[in-house]
């Protein structure tokens, strides 16, 4: 069963960070950028791969169906690989004969080439242009040009010529030929394949698309090495010309056309830019009878995004021409009656909303852009106009402040407020030493005004410190500095900017703090020659308490003795007189 929970183009959020190139490089700008992270919307995208092969971080991806196909090959079931004839431009020579054999150790009962579908498509397809011989049409053999058109061009869906793709028919030819038990996987280039499959017509016709990344990829968890297996043919061979059929012209081509660069009735054109030009004209010209082969990927399949190559363009170019050439010639004969008819839809059409010039003037506003001149159109944002922005901004599919002018603007105010406000004095000089910016503060330190700027930094002060820095005798100078002139002492941070051939000079005035510590020095000096005086006097003090108190100690001692003397020489005797000296004795103790 198909898993189609998944979307087949999608981002992996844990890789994604806000560079804006998913958007710029999106054909159809069909990404949604909410908090930094973009999401590819399902209903508006075409499948290109264009974001995929675009992004950096690898955070776009695509549905990867490997694991289904190994278990539909192990399950036992017949299953047909149709390979898309642009693996000629990615694999060598010796690699090219050896796939056939390599798929059928994976479990592949048919193998061949999708370029048996492509004959179909280019026959029917010359086949209902003759028929109708009034309109222009359009080829619809590459699926992101049908679903570009069914999107953005609903007014040319019945220009598509209505015939399936080649992957389709091939699918149809296979089990035509073999029943319908047969299971299909179709291996190619395009990324949009997926998307095609998915379509509510050919759910009986496709089981899984794979990339050649995920054939590799298969390839490599199975153990297949190329290397190892013999040569071996597929099961069947289409006429020649279809090989071409990756190629700018290939279906006119195979067609039978004469696909001359000065042929004007049918128009063979590659990449995004000549089918935007393609639509346009169409929707805006009545010329008839011009047969249109469009492919999405410019230069065609072979610069499919589902595939990792390190060849550029002429080289796989160059393959498939060498494949052309060395292709064995083999009978090949169509089965009638397949049905090679196919429906496309106008009513999957992405709607325009249609916005005010005063809607889309409060969103410029906001980004600073309501006046044309301020308006830079510069894409850093990944739309092409300030205008198509703020139309992408009132659809939800951008954000304000992916405008990144306007956030440089907002960062450099952000800065420049800081800087203006700051209490510390702040100066630029260039490398002349002539100022050519500074803040209030600065002014306010050394007493100038805007008049100075322009004038050399010697005419406020001594220069020294900025020569040293200009003359690359020092990278940043650190010093404190007393400014005689204006009653102030700085601490000075002088540093050069390289890149702009400037020098800052940051001043922070410590006047107060030097001033504050003079008069609590003072304090303190006084307080320690107030201790000094107290403790001086305390001291004497208690020198002058001390001889008191000996001299009155000494008194005491001379009246005590005197009066034991006047006792003892009484003749008294008995109680009475121990008594009395004992009393004498206790009066002095008490004192």
């Amino acid at each position: 069963m198909k898993n189609k929970e998944l979307q087949v183009v999608f981002t992996n959020k844990a890789r994604c960070r806000d560079c804006y190139r998913c958007i710029r490089n999106c054909p159809v700008k069909a990404i949604e950028m909410k908090k930094g992270q973009a999401s590819v919307i399902d209903s508006r995208c075409i499948h290109c791969g264009t974001c995929i092969a675009e992004c950096p971080q690898k955070a776009k991806t695509y549905r990867r169906e490997v694991e289904l196909v190994r278990e539909l090959l192990n399950c036992g079931e017949k299953v047909a690989a149709s390979i898309a004839p642009s693996f000629a431009s990615f694999y060598e020579g010796w690699e090219r004969i050896r796939i056939p054999s390599a798929l059928r150790k994976l479990g592949f009962s048919y193998v061949a080439e999708t370029s048996v579908g492509a004959y179909y498509t280019s026959t029917i397809t010359k086949e209902l242009f003759h028929k109708q011989n009034s309109n222009s049409l359009i080829s619809s053999a590459c699926p992101a040009v049908v679903s570009y058109i069914e999107k953005y061009h609903p007014a040319l869906v019945d220009r598509l010529v209505p015939a399936v793709s080649p992957m389709i028919a091939h699918s149809r030819h296979i089990k035509k030929r073999f029943g319908n038990e047969f299971k299909i996987v179709f291996i190619g280039p395009c990324i949009a394949k997926k998307a095609e499959s998915d379509r509510t017509e050919y759910q009986e016709d496709i089981d899984y698309v794979i990339t050649f990344d995920e054939l590799n990829e298969l390839f490599k968890d199975e153990g297949i090495n190329l290397a190892n297996f013999e040569a071996s043919d597929f099961d069947e061979y289409a006429p020649q010309n279809a090989l071409l059929y990756p190629l700018s012209g290939g279906l006119l081509k195979t067609s039978g056309y004469d696909t001359d660069i000065f042929q004007t009735k049918v128009i063979a054109l590659s990449g995004f830019e000549d089918v935007k030009e393609m639509a346009i004209y169409l929707e805006n010209n009545n010329y008839e009878n011009i047969l249109f082969e469009p492919l999405f990927c410019k230069n065609g399949c072979i610069n499919g995004k589902g595939i990792t190559s390190d060849k550029n363009m002429f080289e796989r170019k160059e393959e498939i021409f060498s494949y052309f050439k060395k292709y064995p010639e083999r009978e090949f004969k169509p089965i009638d009656d397949n049905n090679l008819i196919a429906n496309f839809y106008n009513d999957v059409a992405i709607e325009l909303k249609q916005y005010s010039e005063d809607e889309l003037l409060q969103i410029l506003e906001k980004t600073g852009n309501s006046s044309e001149e301020n308006r830079l159109n510069c894409q850093s944002c990944g739309y092409n106009t300030c205008e198509e922005k703020a139309r992408a901004v009132l659809d939800g599919m951008a954000e304000i402040d992916m405008c990144i002018p306007f956030m440089r603007r907002k960062a450099e105010m952000k800065n420049d407020k800081i800087i203006e406000s700051s209490p510390n004095g702040i100066v630029i000089v260039d490398e002349h030493l002539k100022i050519i910016s500074m803040n209030p503060a600065f002014r306010r330190f050394f007493m100038c005004s805007e008049a100075i700027i322009g004038k050399p930094i010697s005419y406020l002060m001594d220069p020294e410190p900025f020569v040293r820095i200009a003359t690359k005798h020092d990278y940043i100078i650190e010093l404190t500095q007393k400014h005689e002139n204006y009653g102030i002492v700085c601490h000075q941070i002088i540093y050069e900017l390289k890149n702009e051939k400037q020098i800052v000079g940051i001043f922070v005035n410590i006047t107060k703090n030097i001033a504050d510590k003079s008069k609590l020095d003072d304090i303190r000096q006084r307080t320690i020659k107030e201790a000094r005086q107290l403790l001086s006097h305390q001291i004497s003090m208690a020198q002058n308490i001390a001889k008191l108190l000996a001299e009155s100690t000494a008194q005491g001692e001379a009246l005590v003795e005197n009066i034991l003397k006047i006792t003892e020489e009484q003749s008294t005797s008995g109680e009475a007189e121990k008594d009395k000296r004992g009393w004498i004795w206790d009066m002095y103790m008490s004192r």
